[in-house]
């Protein structure tokens, strides 16, 4: 099975992973597991300020933090995986990655704040199971 699991570095991360660690047999023997972060682009000024050198590397650096907590407990778990880093909106190239790479499931966690906040500021979980083929299981 082809599994998905978009990473942020936070606590919700740690519990999708969690998830696939505990039910792992559930995704057969080996499971290929792909880590993905989405950093959102810097301001088109902020970008422009700086070289491209900088600016590819301050995203390989925010990537791997996010990336990091998860990369530990699979390795201990010995699962393997991909990483992946990509610039964009999360919940848009969350779902077209998931698309693209023809997944069997997208594994993540939701900080679930509710509807209202939800509303209000957008929400990563929404956009990708508005957006996404692969099912998406919400890990909470």
């Amino acid at each position: 099975m082809k599994i998905l699991l978009p990473a942020d570095g936070s606590n919700y991360t740690r519990h999708a992973v969690n998830y696939l660690i505990r039910h792992r047999t559930l995704f057969g023997m080996e499971p290929v597991v792909h880590l993905l972060n989405v950093r959102p682009p810097l301001p088109g000024r902020a970008a422009r300020a700086l070289s491209r050198a900088i600016v590819n590397r301050y995203y390989r650096e925010e990537t791997g933090k996010a990336l990091a907590v998860a990369k530990r407990m699979l390795d201990r778990k010995r699962i393997a995986y991909k990483e992946v880093g990509l610039v964009g909106d999360p919940g848009t190239a969350i779902a077209s990655y998931a698309k693209r790479g023809k997944f069997s499931l997208v594994i993540m966690g939701s900080h679930g704040q509710g509807a209202l906040t939800g509303l209000v500021l957008g929400s990563v979980v929404t956009k990708v199971l508005a957006n996404c083929k692969a099912p998406v299981l919400i890990v909470r």
